[in-house]
């Protein structure tokens, strides 16, 4: 076996993952290769690598999940050895096979581990053999819905249905009775198909009140296995992981200790050898229930290094360069608090569709104190609808968990993203709940807290007397900029007034339900005092800031100690300020302006009842229907594509078609008429 360092890798991945990988192979002086489909030849990561090489067209099927020309793309650059990051080829046991067989280094685990853990039933076997505990269930392959109806009642309800070979939340429902057993078993096993090609599906107990908990392990070639800890992955979203955190503040040390030795148990079955994940499903009892093991390298896995100070992608290159654990079981120490959130491309106001288009402005925080960033996009950059919704992890780390929520907080509102949609208000509004704050929560959480969706009025300002001073503030700061224009009639210079009436409601600019706050600016050695009056008090902000128009971070220090950051945009006399989640729009008007404002007739919105239009930019993949033919509410009416996401679209009233707009292949922007009814 060799112990010789490679001297160059290919990284058979994209985006943020493969810069990922390339920064530590370049930390260890190892030249990289990056392969990039025709969408993303000016991908970071492509001008990250020393050498790059196209493997096809835009749909990953046709490059990035293309194993021969991965293998090609090796053997021209003459990479030793290759790492498949998270996702596409990662978990695929032919590839790591074939890599094996054309004498290319597989960065990850041999590929007899991979088909051992990457199989949902023969990994349930696997797991019981080794002591490992397991849910009680039916581990074999299901053939009719009316056999799973059966199962289930034998179970006892709940139960989860899942696909042998799911993954990401595709192939799994869970049943609370036998109609939603038997659609469930249908469906599961429909999508299980589609998706990957597996039709198997099984039945467990749904454990109730569950936290998703999964344990590091890390194996090397010469039989030595540790684990690493834990990560809390239990706040999700249809199955999708949105925040991670190590360690759980739900686990004890005893607790920690069984679950480590079981993962390390299950690991050392299979001859385990790289960075792996055993997850585990915990009962509000603490009882602990083995669910799969990802045999590849996490998205969540900087948590991990947070707490640990181990680089794992640098552990996974020697291992699997035939070096040693250089430390054992007992010199794993966790220090501190790790907490990471996803930024994903998407609009959380429109039920998280996916979001493309160019990064106009991309400015991650600055990764100090304990802030990193990983990404794979830029500013200018595109972001293409081909592949997953996920542009960067943004992960901090803290002496405890309120220190790291607190650095997560300031972080998301640092982060400044346009051009695009993301979910970074989302994001901000779950670090602000009370239940998250307390670690009260379950895989549950987002489902309970937010059943209609996330809205802008979901998150209420914590002071919205102190956002009505910050934008008279900016107000007052505009009014200055305009102030030194040159060329003013001498004896007309501008005035600056010192009182405002900020005007809120429902729909700024309307006179609906419209709420007016007077506020007065004074400025004094460079403080503005604003005055917030109400109805039998005031209340002063000392605001001090080097803020200029233009700036769409707005940095402020408030009466001498309190520092906030709110991202600010400005429309003529309409700001909106974005604070912890938190939407605050609003006009500044002088007091005519405001009295002016009052007399305003109500402005009217579009009908758009007849109308579907677009929710999101993406791919017209289906059109049913025909121009004349009747249809009733519910009816399927077309279907988009995007980010490997399918939206249906379903008609929200009986009518009958007048027009279609648009042609089944056109690529859509939002709000893109398709079909017009009578």
């Amino acid at each position: 076996m060799t112990t010789k360092m490679f001297k160059k890798i290919l990284i058979a991945n994209r985006g943020e993952i493969a810069c990922r990988v390339m920064k530590t192979a370049k930390k260890m002086g190892i030249k990289t290769v990056a392969v990039y489909s025709e969408a993303d030849k000016e991908a970071r990561h492509v001008q990250m690598a020393d050498e790059a090489v196209c493997i096809g067209p835009a749909p990953s099927r046709e490059s990035y999940l293309v194993l021969d020309r991965i293998i090609q793309a090796c053997k021209d650059t003459g990479a030793e050895a290759v790492h498949p990051g998270y996702g596409f080829l990662s978990e695929n046991e032919q590839f790591a096979r074939r890599c094996e067989e054309e004498g290319i280094i597989f960065i990850g685990p041999k590929h007899q581990s991979i088909a051992a853990m990457g199989d949902k039933i023969a990994s349930k076997k696997l797991a019981l053999e080794a002591k490992v505990n397991t849910i009680p269930g039916f581990n074999e392959a299901i053939e009719k819905a009316e056999n799973a109806v059966r199962i289930a009642q034998d179970i006892g309800y709940p139960v989860m249905i899942k696909a042998s070979a799911g993954g990401g939340g595709k192939g799994l429902r869970v049943a609370f009775n036998d109609k939603e057993a038997f659609e469930g078993f249908t469906a599961c096993r429909t999508e299980a198909l589609n998706s990957f090609g597996d039709d198997r599906v099984f039945i467990e107990k749904f454990v109730e009140g569950p936290r998703h908990i999964e344990i590091q392990v890390l194996g090397d070639a010469h039989g030595n296995i540790v684990y690493l800890g834990e990560r809390d992955c239990s706040i999700q979203r249809r199955h999708q992981k949105v925040i991670e955190e190590a360690p759980s503040p739900f686990i004890d040390p005893a607790t920690r200790k069984a679950m480590g030795e079981q993962a390390v148990a299950l690991a050392k079955a299979v001859n385990y050898q790289s960075a792996g994940t055993v997850e585990f499903v915990v009962g509000k009892d603490k009882s602990f229930y083995f669910l799969e093991m990802n045999t590849r390298l996490q998205v969540e896995h900087p948590v991990t290094e947070g707490i640990t100070g181990l680089d794992l992608v640098e552990q996974m290159i020697r291992v699997a360069a035939g070096e040693k654990l250089a430390f054992k079981q007992e010199d794993i120490q966790l220090d501190g608090w790790s907490m990471e959130c996803r930024i994903n491309a998407d609009d959380p106001f429109r039920n998280f569709l996916p979001s493309t288009g160019r990064l106009v402005k991309y400015r991650p925080p600055a990764e100090l104190d304990g802030v990193r960033v990983d990404t794979g996009v830029y500013e200018g950059g595109e972001i293409p609808m081909y592949y997953d919704s996920m542009i960067a992890k943004l992960i901090v780390h803290g002496k405890d968990r309120t220190e790291a929520i607190e650095k997560m907080r300031t972080a998301l509102n640092d982060f400044v993203i346009r051009g695009i949609h993301s979910n970074i208000p989302f994001q901000a509004a779950l670090l602000q709940h009370p239940r998250f704050v307390s670690g009260d929560f379950t895989t549950g959480f987002i489902a309970e807290e937010y059943p209609d969706g996330f809205k802008k009025d979901s998150v209420q300002p914590a002071d919205p007397k102190r956002l009505a001073a910050l934008a008279a503030f900016m107000r007052y700061r505009y009014l200055e900029h305009i102030k030194m224009i040159d060329g003013q009639l001498a004896g007309h210079e501008m005035t600056i007034a010192k009182k405002f009436v900020v005007v809120t409601g429902s729909r700024v600019g309307s006179n609906d339900e419209m709420q007016e706050v007077p506020v007065r600016v004074d400025l004094k050695d460079g403080v503005y005092s604003v005055y917030v009056e109400e109805e039998n008090d005031v209340s002063r902000y000392n605001i001090v800031s080097d803020w200029r128009p233009g700036q769409i971070c707005l940095r402020v220090t408030i009466n001498g100690t309190h520092k906030i950051t709110a991202q600010v945009e400005r429309k003529d006399v309409k700001y909106t300020l974005v604070l912890d989640g938190a939407h605050y729009e609003c006009m500044v008007l002088s007091p005519l302006g405001a009295e002016l404002q009052r007399r305003m007739l109500k402005k009217v919105p579009p009908d758009t009842s007849k109308l579907v239009m677009s929710p999101m930019p993406g791919l017209l993949t289906n059109i049913s229907v025909k121009v004349g033919e009747a249809v009733i509410a519910g009816q399927k009416l077309a279907a988009i594509e995007a980010m490997k996401m399918e939206n249906t679209l379903v008609a929200a009233q009986d009518g009958v078609v007048a027009e279609i707009c648009a042609n089944v292949g056109e690529s859509l922007a939002v709000d893109q008429l398709i079909i017009r009814f009578e």
